[in-house]
């Protein structure tokens, strides 16, 4: 066996190590500016006393942009006005505006949450201080350095909005683990605070409170769905649901609280709150599918997963039916949110709507293809996965039609990918020219904001990656493509996940539709 003389830096990080003439310090120690242990003799293995002794740490490279926020007041409130334009309340809800904002201009706001704030949202800055700089690329410093400043002992409120923001930013990278430890931190420290009846100084603060903790919450259903792993955060009865946002909004810090506002009208009015309502019914759906998966459909179970889907399609219903007539989903309202400055948040509302919709019914395009011909309960069922999915769509391109409503946060671009693999659905099998000319259109104009999506959102790689791996499970068995399994649980819920290839199942004679071009979207979708 040869020996090995290679320092404890190397050996550690797998480099080779040399050293020239009789130099104590190895070339890639000195390069890397490494403390460097010499040259070993013989190959035994590093103790952790020889690791301790020389740790292994490398040199921090200067960034493009300085890592401080040494920047004009302005252009840091312009950062910050994005992020609560573009992200804030549609995907999280974490601080009252007017209030954060005045902390800002004061100089007073927490640096590690500022710093997390940037890094969500200087992407979508024109400001020239970031002209050299590509848009993924204006995240990592300023999201490390807020991490670098996370003081996990410090169980606070602002602790918990860091982790959240953190672990949005890791959502945007991809980074499911990541995003997922962020969430879990967050949910542990809200649960020993309880951060719901924690004392509150305001009515400010006591709001921001309510809606930190439903943030969490709704959260934890999306991140542990997406890993995997069971739910962290249990639903408390006792919680008030948040407040309609225009009084949110109009809140100042100085308001006392009072006990009138707690009304359940006041809450039942509120955007967020919706979306609290609609999120208890996404988790029953979430349930059941993983139920279905785990147990082998029979003829004694088959009336049950119907009755299930019947009760879960009645509560969306219910929470469709029961809104008040200026929040239903129609164009005159989108343009009146629009104008109060709450667009992407009423569309953000019936986004989900919509998208819990195509998953609940989503298992039935795969059987309704074996089912027989006919107006039977499966091709109903089928039918209003692919309504569902039209609505999202024509939903989300309305949005980006219509002044201040248009949706830019991550899980747009998820929830696009699995409406339009339903769309793919209508041209594969449908027999009807119109039904397959609108499929067509949504699948080109879906495609169109997804590459919007992608110039902002990394992730979004993986949202276009996982759409290529379904269209090649299209290619290879039209029969199973749509099955609902593993691997489409994953594909449905796992946002942040790299997919790997669906399991090519055995062609049976005759039972499968072979598709050399299946031709339903452009050309960069099928490469």
């Amino acid at each position: 066996m040869r020996t090995s003389t290679a320092c404890v830096a190397c050996r550690s990080r797998r480099k080779k190590c040399i050293f020239r003439s009789n130099d104590a310090i190895c070339t890639p120690c000195q390069e890397k500016k490494l403390k460097c242990s010499g040259p070993r003799l013989g190959a035994q293995p590093i103790s952790r006393q020889e690791l301790a002794a020389h740790p292994v740490t490398a040199e921090v490279q200067k960034p493009a942009i300085p890592l401080s926020l040494n920047l004009p007041t302005a252009l840091i409130l312009e950062i910050v006005g994005l992020y609560f334009d573009l992200i804030h309340d549609q995907f999280h809800t974490l601080f009252h505006r007017s209030s954060f904002t005045g902390e800002v201009a004061r100089g007073t706001a927490p640096l590690p949450i500022l710093f997390a704030m940037v890094a969500l949202s200087a992407r979508f800055s024109s400001n020239p201080v970031f002209k050299d700089s590509c848009l993924w690329d204006r995240s990592s410093d300023y999201a490390r350095e807020s991490a670098k400043l996370l003081d996990l002992t410090n169980i606070s409120l602002s602790t918990i909005q860091v982790c959240i923001l953190l672990g949005t930013v890791s959502r945007s990278e991809g980074d499911a683990a990541a995003e997922s430890v962020y969430y879990s931190v967050a949910s542990r420290m809200a649960n020993l605070l309880d951060l719901v009846h924690m004392p509150a100084k305001s009515a400010v603060e006591k709001e921001v409170n309510v809606r930190v903790w439903w943030t969490i919450w709704k959260l934890d259903t999306w991140s542990s769905a997406g890993v995997g792993l069971p739910r962290q955060m249990i639903e408390r009865n006792e919680a008030p649901l948040p407040i309609e946002e225009a009084a949110f909004l109009g809140l100042r810090i100085d308001h006392d609280i009072q006990p009138g506002i707690d009304s359940s009208l006041d809450r039942r009015s509120s955007l967020f709150a919706q979306m609290i309502i609609l999120n208890r019914i996404l988790i029953d759906i979430n349930d059941f599918h993983k139920f279905l998966i785990s147990n082998k459909t029979s003829s004694n179970n088959l009336e049950h997963h119907e009755q299930t889907v019947q009760h879960l399609f009645h509560k969306l219903e219910t929470w469709r039916s029961s809104l008040p007539p200026h929040m239903e989903n129609t164009p005159e309202n989108l343009h009146r949110y629009g104008n109060q400055g709450l667009g992407r948040v009423f569309v953000a509302v019936h986004l989900g709507y919509n998208h819990f919709g195509q998953l609940l019914f989503y298992q039935y395009l795969h059987e309704c293809q074996n089912a027989a011909s006919g107006g039977g309960a499966i091709h109903h069922y089928a039918q209003k996965c692919k309504s569902f999915s039209s609505q999202l769509c024509d939903l989300v391109d309305l949005s980006h039609l219509t002044p201040g409503c248009n949706v830019l946060y991550t899980m747009v671009g998820h929830n696009l990918v699995v409406a339009s693999t339903i769309q793919i659905h209508t041209l594969l099998f449908s027999g009807f020219e119109n039904e397959i000319r609108e499929a067509r259109g949504r699948l080109e104009r879906n495609f169109e904001i997804l590459l919007q999506l992608r110039n902002f959102w990394p992730v979004l790689e993986i949202s276009f990656e996982a759409f290529r791996t379904f269209r090649e499970a299209c290619r290879r068995n039209m029969d199973t493509a749509f099955k609902m399994d593993a691997w489409m649980l994953r594909f449905l819920y796992g946002f942040a996940n790299k997919m790997e290839d669906k399991q090519v199942y055995e062609i049976a004679a005759g039972g499968a539709w072979p598709v050399e071009d299946i031709g339903f979207s452009p050309s960069e979708w099928t490469d």
